[in-house]
């Protein structure tokens, strides 16, 4: 992104904080939410540190990266966050050529896939509107030159090509219906993107920013305030926010052409907390509304006018104040955390702790559940008792090992380490499901010894795999027992 800026408790406290809670859990999990991970500036924590932050404390499953740097990418192995990373502009000529597109995917990609899931390869970023002839004309060859490249390293199919958009493709946006690409992009550059993007299954990625198109007069639609609207004649839909317009006119431009049955994807979109003097709305107030009303609307499928029922995939701009980028004051911050990993504000991206769980008891407890998509108990003492299962301990295996929690290792501890393996889609937590064949006996501790060697056998069984912030050990003991297998 570069632009320039436009210019504790009573019950009634108890049971509004209550309420709030659920709504942050509900909404921070059911859709899928992303954060673009910058890292222009000299003051951010350690990769590895970054990666174990979102995976423990945010419900972010998406990071979009602005290059492919090796240290960002192993710090993502084995976290299931799903990742995005970004091929630079000035590499775009050099990718038209199949020998240097392999290449690039054998330096870049294949070290570290499946252990770090990258589900996408950015070419460049808003590259047309660079005006740089260069680059327009090779983008689309590098593009499909690169796919190529992945379908030589049998890649193609897990990792998509795509190529992120800035609204100044569109020559005019408004009204939404009325929205077309730019004279002579539109049919020699946009036109055979697109095809090339059906073609490939992969999406047609935009950044639309309501915040570099408000001023004081249109601040409420852009903030997603109550305000009278925007009517348009064409369709006799009424816009109730700038940020439906924005994707609408890109919609209504693809239709043009003929492709209104491709995804698309907001790869960025945030809003400053901090800027100069007499800009509009730059506040961490008004910072923390928008990117909080964003993650409600992308995610509550209500879509856009022209695009309902629609959960938008979107990547909020930025994970971090970046303090070296050039430019205006707010492009310094865009952050959603200081580098000491401290929010600049709460929108409701924290997992809910097993302390708030512990403070609500059960009923919070079960919408824990429901966030991380698994059936199995958060609390360690069932209501009915447990009905503990005749347990015929298995000989041990000469030479295998198995991944156990700690003696003494906190059920807290355990639970953080249950929800993160059975959130990721490379481990089977079925076995304990109830009726499954290691469901009982019905304990924290003995569904997180499952989970947590189920994840270090099938990453390797490195040691470094077993660790869990501590609570576990590799262990020769064998802990199967009847018809449930370790």
């Amino acid at each position: 992104m570069d632009k320039t800026c436009c210019s504790f408790f009573s019950s009634s406290v108890l049971s509004g904080f209550f309420i709030l809670l659920l709504s942050t859990i509900i909404l921070g999990v059911q859709g899928s939410i992303g954060v673009n991970y910058g890292t222009v500036a000299n003051n951010l924590p350690p990769p590895k540190q970054v990666a174990h932050f979102l995976l423990q404390s945010t419900v972010i499953n998406r990071v979009r990266l602005f290059d492919a740097n090796p240290e960002l990418l192993q710090a993502f192995a084995h976290t299931g966050i799903s990742i995005t990373v970004t091929v630079p502009d000035d590499q775009i000529p050099h990718l038209t050529k199949l020998s240097y597109a392999q290449q690039w995917v054998k330096n870049y990609i294949q070290p570290y896939t499946p252990a770090t899931n990258i589900v996408r390869i950015l070419v460049g970023n808003e590259v047309i509107s660079t005006a740089n002839k260069l680059l327009i004309v090779n983008l689309v060859p590098a593009m499909q030159t690169l796919h190529t490249a992945l379908v030589d390293a049998a890649l193609h199919q897990r990792i998509k090509v795509s190529t992120p958009h800035s609204l100044g493709i569109l020559s005019n946006s408004s009204p939404p219906s009325s929205g077309i690409f730019r004279q002579g992009y539109d049919s020699h550059i946009l036109k055979p993107m697109l095809s090339f993007l059906k073609a490939t299954g992969s999406p047609f990625m935009v950044n639309p920013y309501p915040f570099f198109g408000c001023s004081e007069n249109t601040i409420n639609y852009a903030l997603f305030r109550p305000n009278p609207g925007v009517f348009d004649e064409n369709t006799k839909l009424t816009y109730t926010n700038m940020l439906d317009a924005q994707l609408d006119a890109v919609f209504s431009a693809m239709k043009v052409l003929g492709f209104d049955d491709i995804e698309i994807v907001i790869a960025e979109t945030g809003w400053p907390s901090k800027g100069d003097s007499m800009q509009v709305g730059v506040d961490v107030e008004s910072a923390a509304e928008y990117n909080r009303k964003l993650m409600e609307h992308v995610n509550s499928g209500k879509g856009t006018p022209l695009m309902p029922n629609i959960i938008f995939e979107t990547y909020i701009f930025a994970l971090f104040n970046e303090d070296l980028k050039p430019g205006p004051t707010c492009e310094r911050n865009f952050g959603l955390f200081q580098p000491d990993l401290t929010p600049v504000y709460d929108i409701g991206i924290f997992r809910p702790t097993v302390a708030a769980a512990t403070k609500l008891h059960a009923v919070t407890c079960l919408f824990v559940i429901t966030a991380r998509r698994t059936t199995i108990p958060t609390n360690s003492t069932p209501a009915t008792p447990v009905r503990k299962p005749t347990l015929t301990p298995t000989p041990n295996i000469e030479g295998k090992q198995w991944c156990l929690p700690k003696s003494g290792a906190e059920t807290e501890a355990l639970q953080r380490n249950l929800d993160y393996v059975c959130g990721l889609q490379s481990v089977d937590c079925d076995p304990i499901q109830e009726n499954g064949a290691c469901f009982l006996p019905n304990t924290v501790h003995a569904h997180a010894a499952y989970a947590m060697n189920a994840y270090y056998q099938s990453t390797g069984k490195y040691d470094y795999d077993c660790d869990f912030e501590q609570t576990a050990a590799v262990s020769s003991v064998n802990p199967s027992y009847g018809n449930c297998k370790y």
